[in-house]
C-alpha cells in the first residue's frame, strides 16, 4: 500500500508538473522564442547578417564573369539559388499565394516567377498595412472584429518608442516630444558662440586646487581680451600686434591647464583595496533638485567639496548647432540626485571647477571620452581623479561596455532609451525625460564600488588591473578639445570614408559643395548635417543636375537652407560642371590641342538642356584649347592656319544664322552713341599690365599704345620681335653650315671614289691576261695562226684587234653598244636534253658557245676560252654583275 501510495503520488506529482510545461510550451510563439520581441531581434540579426555578407559576393560584371567560370563556384551559387527559392516559396505558402516557382519553364520561367513574387509581395505588404492600422486604432470597418478585452492605444510614434509588458497586459505608448518651435538657446548666451575657423582657447580663467599657476595669458585678461591698440592703428595694423604680444603665450595657449596636476596625481591606498558595495537608495526615496539659479549652484558646489565621490553625465545636443551644446548635467551622490539647467547657467559652470579638480574626491562617468571635451568647450570645467566605468567594463571583458548593460548586470534595472535622441533643449523639461536623465547617474556610484571589487577579485586581490583602469580614466581626462578646422583638403577626407570615386566634375562639384556647407553651418549656427546631409551633398555630386529642381529632386527631404539657397547651389553645379573631364584614357586622346569631353549619362535629363554632349556621336571639343602661334607674342600678321588646324577650327565656327541673334552691322557702318564713344576711349586709355605676357590671338591690346614708342608694350613687342629675328638668324645660320658641310662631304666621297677607279684602271693596263701568259710559257712569244674549231681542238687565241678593242672598252667606263647577235642554237650540243649524263656539265646554258658543251679533253694547263667573235649574249670581263650558276626553270 505504501508503494502503491508513493506511485500515486509520484504520478500526481508529474501530472501537476505536466500542465505548466505545457503552458510554458503554449506561450511560446514559436519553438525557441517566447515573444514577438525575441523573434523580431533574431530575424533582423539574421537579415543583417545577411546583408553583410551579400556585400562580400563579387559585382556583377567581369568579376562575376570570372568566378562564375570556376565549376566550385557555379555549383554553390546554384544550390544556394535552389534554396532561396524554396524558403521563397515557403513563405508564399504561409500567406496563401501561388508558389510554384522551381516547376517553370526554361524559357518564360524567369518572367512567371518574377510575377508571382510581385503578387505575393502585394498579399503580404496589404496585410502588414491592415494589421499595422489595427494596431493605431484605425478601423477600416464600422465594427471591427477585437479580441475581448482589448484596448486601443491612444498614441504610436514609432516600434522603438513602445514600452512591452512580459505580463500579458496591454503595451504602453509614449510620446516623443518634438522641438520645432524651441527658441535657440544660442541668442541667450552671455558669451556667444565662437564659430570661426580658428583653432580653440581654453575658457579657463581661474584655476583652483593648482600645483603650478596658471599662465599669464589665462589669467591676465587685459592681454586675453582688451585690446587698447585697436583704437589708435588700422585694423590689419592692429592684428598684428596683437599676434606680437600673444606669441610668447602661444603654447600656454593650447596647453592643458591640468597637465601638471594630473601627471602628479597618485591614487590613495584606500580607492586600491577592496571596497564593501554601498546599496543605492531607490529613487522614490531619494531626493531630487533642479538647479537653475547661481545661488543653488554655489549651495551645491559647497556639498559636492565636502563629499568622497560622486557622478556625473551630460545630455548633450548637436543637430542645430555646429559645435553642439551641452543642455543638462546630471550630477549623483548616495543620498541626493541633482539635475543642473546648463543653458541657464553656461556662464557660471567653471564654479564646479573646485569640486571637479580636487584629486581628494572621486569624478564616476561612464564613457567620459566625449563629456570631458563638451565640459572644456562649453564650460571650461576640467576633471581630475577620473574614474570610467567604461574601462573598467573593458578590463572586466563584459560581454557589452553600454550603460544599460551595467545596469542590468549589476542592479537589475531594465533602461529605457527612448528618450537617447530626444530634444534636450525642450522646456520645462517633461517629468520623463527628467527620470530618465536622472537614471543615468543614480545607481552609478554603486555599480563604482562593485566593478572595483571585481577588479580585484579578477586579480588575485592584486591593485595592477585596478590601477590599470585608473590610468587609462586619467589618459581620458587629459583628453584636449579640438575645433573642426575647415582646409583645402578637409573635404578629401570625407570622400575616402565614404568610398566613392568621382570624375573631375564631380569631384569639384563635391569639393564647392563642402565649402559651401561649412561656411553656412559657421555662419547660421547649424550642424552640417541640418544644412545638408552627407548623402544628399554625395548624391548632387554625382547626379550634376542640370536645373535647380533637379537639385530638390536629390534631396528627400529637402532641408530648409538648401531650398532657400538652391540658386546659389546650382551655380556651384554648374562651375563644377564646366571643369574638364581628365583621365588618363583621355590624355591620350589629346589631338593639336582639342580634347573630347565625355559627360557622365544623368537620370535627371532636361529635354531643352544642351549643356551636356548632344545625341549625334561627334565629340563634344574645347575652343580654348586651339594651339596658338608660338614665339611671337605681338604679331601684327593675322595667324596662318595649317589646312589640319583648318579642318578642326572648321568645327568651332559659331553658327551665321541664329533665330535669337540680331544680325551685326560692319564696324564702319556702326553709328555709336556719345556715351559709347566715351566709354570706348575709356577702355583703351587703360593698359592691362598682364595682357603684355599673354598670347596675341584673343588678347586685348591696346592699339595706340601698341605703336606708342613712349608705351612699355611698344618696347616688349619689339623686344619679342628683335628675339624672334634673331632666332631665325640663328635657324638660317646653322641650316647653312649643315647644307655647306654635307656638299663638302659629298665632294670628298666622288673625289676619293674616282681616285679608286683610276688606280684601279692603272693596275689592269700592266697586267697581262691569262691567255698571253700560257702562250709565251709554251710557244717562246711566237704567234700561231688561228685554225677553225673543230672536235677534239683547243679554243683558238684571239687575234690583236679583239685584244685592242678590249683594252679601250676597259678604258672607257660606259661599255660600247653592240649590235645584238641571237644565240645559234645549231652550233650547240642538243644531246643533252636526250637523257645521258655528261662528265662536265649537263645543264644548258647560253653563255657558253657550243665548243664548252663537246665532249673534248684539254691538255694540262689549258683552258676552254670562247672567243670574243662568239659572245652574242655575254657582258664584258670584270663588268658582269650576275652569278656564274644560274637556277634555268627545269622542263
Amino acid at each position: 500500500m505504501m508503494k502503491t501510495s508513493k506511485k500515486e503520488s509520484t504520478n500526481s506529482g508529474s501530472r501537476d508538473d505536466n500542465p505548466d510545461a505545457n503552458r510554458a510550451e503554449e506561450s511560446e510563439l514559436c519553438p525557441g522564442f517566447q515573444d514577438v520581441d525575441a523573434f523580431v531581434k533574431y530575424g533582423l540579426g539574421a537579415v543583417l547578417s545577411a546583408t553583410k555578407a551579400s556585400a562580400g559576393l563579387p559585382q556583377a560584371g567581369d568579376e562575376y564573369d570570372f568566378y562564375r567560370s570556376f565549376p566550385g563556384f557555379q555549383e554553390f551559387c546554384e544550390s544556394q539559388g535552389d534554396e532561396l527559392l524554396h524558403c521563397m516559396s515557403q513563405i508564399m505558402q504561409h500567406h496563401g499565394c501561388r508558389s510554384h516557382i522551381r516547376d517553370r519553364n526554361k524559357l518564360t520561367g524567369l518572367e512567371e516567377r518574377f510575377d508571382l513574387v510581385v503578387d505575393s509581395n502585394d498579399v503580404i505588404l496589404e496585410r502588414a498595412g491592415i494589421l499595422l492600422d489595427e494596431a493605431d486604432g484605425v478601423n477600416r470597418t464600422q465594427n471591427p472584429v477585437m479580441p475581448a478585452g482589448f484596448q486601443p492605444p491612444k498614441i504610436v510614434v514609432s516600434s522603438w518608442n513602445r514600452k512591452g509588458s512580459s505580463s500579458g497586459s496591454r503595451s504602453e505608448t509614449f510620446r516623443l516630444l518634438h522641438a520645432k518651435n524651441v527658441a535657440r538657446p544660442q541668442l541667450k548666451f552671455k558669451e556667444k558662440v565662437d564659430n570661426s575657423n580658428t583653432p580653440f582657447v581654453p575658457k579657463i580663467f581661474i584655476k583652483p586646487n593648482a600645483l603650478k599657476p596658471l599662465p599669464s595669458y589665462f589669467s591676465n585678461k587685459q592681454i586675453r581680451k582688451e585690446r587698447p591698440e585697436d583704437l589708435d592703428v588700422p585694423a590689419a595694423l592692429a592684428d598684428f600686434i596683437h599676434q606680437q604680444r600673444t606669441q610668447e603665450h602661444v603654447e600656454d595657449m593650447f596647453a592643458h591647464p591640468y597637465q601638471y596636476e594630473l601627471d602628479h596625481l597618485t591614487i590613495p591606498e584606500r580607492l586600491l583595496s577592496k571596497p564593501e558595495p554601498q546599496m543605492y537608495k531607490p529613487m522614490a526615496e531619494t531626493k531630487l533638485s533642479f538647479i537653475d539659479s547661481l545661488e543653488e549652484l554655489v549651495a551645491l558646489n559647497g556639498k559636492l567639496c565636502q563629499l568622497p565621490e560622486f557622478a556625473v553625465d551630460l545630455e548633450h545636443h548637436s543637430y542645430r548647432s555646429f559645435l553642439g551644446i551641452t543642455c543638462l548635467m546630471q550630477i549623483s551622490t548616495r543620498e541626493e540626485d541633482f539635475i543642473i539647467d546648463t543653458l541657464e547657467l553656461r556662464g557660471e559652470m567653471h564654479i564646479l571647477n573646485e569640486a571637479f579638480t580636487d584629486p581628494t574626491i572621486v569624478k564616476v562617468f561612464h564613457g567620459a571620452d566625449s563629456d570631458i571635451e563638451w565640459l572644456q568647450r562649453d564650460f571650461g570645467l576640467y576633471v581630475v581623479n577620473l574614474f570610467d566605468t567604461h574601462q573598467a567594463s573593458r578590463a572586466l571583458n563584459l560581454a557589452r561596455h553600454s550603460l544599460d548593460h551595467l545596469l542590468k548586470n549589476f542592479c537589475n534595472v531594465n533602461s529605457d532609451k527612448r528618450y537617447q535622441l530626444a530634444d534636450w533643449r525642450i522646456r520645462p523639461l517633461p517629468e520623463e525625460m527628467i527620470e530618465y536623465a536622472r537614471a543615468d547617474t543614480h545607481y552609478l556610484l554603486y555599480i563604482y564600488d562593485c566593478m572595483r571589487a571585481q577588479l580585484l577579485e579578477s586579480n588575485h586581490g592584486q591593485p595592477g588591473l585596478l590601477q590599470c583602469v585608473w590610468n587609462k580614466s586619467k589618459d581620458v581626462s587629459l583628453k584636449k578639445y579640438v575645433k573642426p578646422i575647415f582646409s583645402e583638403e578637409s573635404y578629401l577626407e570625407l570622400q575616402r570614408k565614404q568610398k566613392r570615386s568621382f570624375n573631375t566634375q564631380q569631384l569639384t562639384t563635391f569639393r564647392l559643395l563642402y565649402a559651401w556647407r561649412d561656411k553656412l553651418a559657421r555662419q547660421e549656427d547649424e550642424s552640417t548635417g541640418y544644412v545638408l546631409p552627407t548623402h544628399m551633398m554625395i548624391k548632387i555630386s554625382e547626379e550634376l543636375p542640370k536645373e535647380p529642381q533637379g537639385i530638390i529632386a536629390c534631396c528627400n527631404p529637402v532641408p530648409p537652407l538648401v531650398r532657400q539657397q538652391v540658386n546659389e547651389l546650382h551655380l556651384l553645379v554648374q562651375q563644377g560642371r564646366e571643369m574638364p573631364l581628365l583621365k588618363a584614357e583621355m590624355a591620350a586622346q589629346k589631338k593639336k590641342g582639342l580634347t573630347t569631353i565625355k559627360k557622365a549619362e544623368v537620370p535627371l535629363f532636361g529635354p531643352h538642356d544642351a549643356s551636356r554632349g548632344s545625341d549625334s556621336g561627334h565629340p563634344q571639343l574645347v575652343a580654348d584649347e586651339v594651339p596658338v602661334k608660338q614665339g611671337v607674342l605681338f604679331s601684327e600678321e593675322d595667324y596662318k592656319m595649317d589646312v589640319d588646324e583648318q579642318k578642326i577650327s572648321s568645327l568651332l565656327a559659331p553658327a551665321k544664322i541664329t533665330l535669337f541673334q540680331e544680325l551685326e552691322t560692319p564696324a564702319g557702318q556702326r553709328s555709336l552713341s556719345v556715351a559709347q564713344t566715351k566709354a570706348r576711349s575709356i577702355i583703351e586709355s587703360f593698359e592691362n599690365p598682364f595682357r603684355m605676357y599673354l598670347p596675341s590671338s584673343g588678347a586685348h591690346v591696346n592699339k595706340n599704345a601698341k605703336f606708342d614708342p613712349s608705351s612699355k608694350i611698344f618696347e616688349i613687342s619689339k623686344r619679342w620681335k628683335l628675339q624672334s629675328a634673331e632666332q631665325q638668324q640663328k635657324e638660317m645660320e646653322v641650316k647653312k653650315k649643315s647644307k655647306e658641310e654635307a656638299k663638302q662631304k659629298a665632294r670628298k666621297l666622288s673625289e676619293e671614289r674616282t681616285k679608286a677607279k683610276q688606280s684601279y684602271q692603272e693596275s689592269l693596263r700592266n697586267i697581262a691576261s691569262v691567255r698571253q701568259q700560257a702562250a709565251n710559257s709554251k710557244d717562246g712569244g711566237r704567234k700561231k695562226a688561228r685554225c677553225g674549231s673543230e672536235d677534239g681542238e683547243t679554243t683558238p687565241k684571239p687575234s690583236k684587234k679583239l685584244m685592242k678593242s678590249a683594252e679601250k672598252s676597259q678604258k672607257t667606263e660606259p661599255p660600247s653598244e653592240e649590235t645584238f647577235k641571237p644565240f645559234d642554237y645549231a652550233q650547240s650540243d642538243l644531246k643533252v636534253f636526250d637523257g645521258s649524263k655528261a662528265k662536265d656539265n649537263t645543264q644548258f646554258d647560253p653563255n657558253r658557245q657550243a665548243q664548252d658543251f663537246r665532249k673534248k679533253k684539254f691538255p694540262q694547263g689549258q683552258k676552254n676560252n670562247s672567243s670574243s667573235g662568239n659572245r652574242s649574249m655575254s657582258y664584258m670581263k670584270g663588268k658582269s654583275e650576275r652569278g656564274f650558276r644560274h637556277n634555268w626553270p627545269k622542263r
